[in-house]
């Protein structure tokens, strides 16, 4: 498990987590870059739009154990009030392609082998083949 402060300088703090995970499951370059990535932009979107930045609020990552042999999970919570998940717009559709933001669950979405969002919005989980 890794509890961050949310301050978005935290997130440095997720590659040396995810290279001691990699280092432990004996994770393939081409699947770490796909974890190293969704979690980053999960714990970004917890702190930023989850938590808004209150320092007072916390950010959790945690391996989740229930998972067959060839696959890895985590999910990200943070102590924000959720959000509706089913309701993002598209970050391809022509009236998006500009805007600055709103890539990271697609992104997520993308890279992951299964993802779930859970308490409204605020714990999201995703799944990696191995």
């Amino acid at each position: 498990m890794l509890e961050l402060q949310s301050n978005p300088n935290s997130i440095s703090h997720i590659e040396p987590y995810v290279n001691r995970i990699v280092s432990d499951f004996g994770i393939n370059d081409e699947i770490y870059g796909n974890i190293l990535i969704s979690l980053t932009e999960a714990v970004n979107n917890a702190i930023i739009h989850g938590n808004k930045e209150d320092l007072s609020k916390k950010v959790v990552i945690k391996l989740v154990d229930s998972n067959p042999q060839n696959q890895i999970a985590f999910q990200i919570s943070d102590d924000g009030p959720g959000f509706d998940f089913e309701e993002l717009p598209d970050p391809t559709a022509p009236e998006n392609i500009l805007k600055l933001g709103g890539r990271g669950v697609f992104l997520m979405q993308q890279l992951s082998d299964n993802i779930e969002f859970m308490d409204n919005g605020s714990t999201v989980q995703m799944n990696f083949y191995l």
